[in-house]
């Protein structure tokens, strides 16, 4: 009889009677598939918050390690040692569609927009990103290799993203004129990574669908495996708890203004589904259905009202007002504090999860690359685009500050893949990728 360890690991966990809704939480387990200890899980992460930034407030004076975060960085005071800021990213992408459009379309993908009719602004019109973003391709290799590949290959979170479709809303490309929409709703995202949840009156815990399940092989995990397995049901269950203490699907809604048809409303809840979406990535990362996600908040020339902030102007129309506004830029200020201060609470979770190995905590392996369409919102400029690195797995030094001159953004996008294992010597537009990846060893 053939040995059953030789098998497809679900395959395995289906002839133990094993149903599908239980497969995410052990089919990782080596003490069931015979499988060698998990390796080190090298992972990416990137975040984006649009409409650039406030250079003064943001990139600190020195160089080096000896930095001093400015006001809008300082949520990252815990993780000083694992960040990396890199001032002098440009996206030296031209050709047609604004600069909202290729800062947007083409900060991934590295090239051209294709032609096309969606007008923006006094420019030219253009169509979507012209290839692959990296995210994707760095799916690609993973996905290509059995000892990397995992169930969703990535995972496209959204925060308050409208339902619409264009170049200033997409970032994510499978390929040339192949846009890949992030989930902005946690309720569809829980049940696209547990398929447990239909709409909001059906959900039922997944932890019930699968005890029996888990009763019946519990004489077959080892006891780290059993921790493992406790630890994962126990990041599931207050998911569960968070989705069900949340009053629905109206809350989800983005729903028109009422006053002015030009600002987009965003929803007041909009703090409380970013931390629902990041508990989920975390957990998809815990469980190993993804090593590859992108978190997008908004959209390129969003008009996002943040009152939760005790905000009511539009974020674009804000980034558009000139430096010498101090309440613009005070409130500037402090929208991208906010969105600091969500790359800090990803961080922290990932800090505060084990690795399936029980050495060290998730951020050791995981990096983050926090980025934004513009440098500057009233200048347009697509030099000096914010590129925060926090976290760790990719061999880069961390812990400073970095002045580089004027590196386009291909040559970061190449270090990132090689980092993971995929070495190509150019991607996106091959005439921006002279000198290579960026060194950040």
């Amino acid at each position: 009889m053939a040995n059953p360890f030789l098998f497809n690991r679900r395959e395995f966990l289906r002839n133990l009677g094993i149903s599908t809704a239980a497969l995410p939480f052990l089919c990782g387990l080596p003490s069931l598939t015979g499988a060698p200890l998990p390796q080190r899980r090298q992972r990416l992460v990137i975040m984006f918050s649009p409409n650039g930034t406030l250079p003064d407030e943001f990139w600190p004076e020195q160089e080096g390690e000896n930095f001093e975060f400015k006001s809008i960085l300082k949520p990252l005071e815990p993780f000083r040692d694992r960040t990396l800021l890199l001032n002098g990213i440009h996206n030296k992408v031209r050709g047609d569609g604004d600069s909202h459009m290729r800062g947007m379309s083409c900060l991934l993908t590295g090239s051209e927009l294709l032609p096309g009719n969606i007008q923006g602004g006094s420019d030219t019109p253009a169509g979507w990103a012209g290839s692959i973003s990296i995210d994707q391709e760095i799916k690609n290799y993973l996905q290509g290799r059995p000892e990397t590949r995992t169930r969703f290959g990535s995972l496209e979170f959204g925060v308050a993203v409208p339902d619409r479709a264009d170049p200033w809303t997409r970032m994510s490309y499978a390929g040339a004129n192949q846009p890949v929409a992030p989930v902005d709703n946690p309720y569809d995202m829980f049940g696209k990574l547990y398929g447990q949840m239909k709409d909001k009156e059906s959900l039922v815990s997944v932890l019930d669908d699968v005890r029996d399940d888990l009763k019946r092989v519990s004489s077959k995990l080892s006891a780290r495996d059993k921790m493992l397995l406790d630890r994962h049901m126990a990041l599931v269950r207050d998911l569960e708890q968070e989705l069900q203490s949340h009053d629905g699907d109206a809350q989800l809604q983005h729903p028109v203004p009422e006053l002015d048809p030009s600002i987009e409303l965003v929803n007041d809840n909009t703090p409380q589904i970013s931390r629902m979406q990041i508990d989920l990535l975390v957990n998809s990362l815990a469980n190993d259905m993804t090593r590859v996600a992108t978190l997008q908040y908004m959209r390129s020339v969003g008009q996002a009202r943040m009152r939760w902030l005790g905000i009511e102007e539009g974020h674009h129309s804000l980034s558009h007002d000139p430096d010498g506004n101090q309440a613009s830029q005070e409130k500037l200020k402090r929208i991208n504090t906010w969105f600091c201060g969500e790359l800090a609470y990803l961080a922290r979770r990932l800090s505060e999860t084990p690795e399936p190995t029980g050495e060290g905590s998730m951020l050791d392996n995981t990096l983050i690359v926090w980025t934004n369409e513009l440098g500057k919102g009233n200048s347009h400029t697509l030099n000096n685009i914010p590129c925060v690195l926090v976290g760790g797995g990719a061999g880069f030094q961390m812990g400073r500050s970095l002045k580089l001159d004027k590196v386009a953004h291909n040559r970061l996008w190449l270090a990132l893949a090689n980092a993971m294992g995929h070495q190509i010597t150019a991607f996106g537009k091959p005439a921006l990728c002279e000198g290579g990846p960026l060194s950040l060893s």
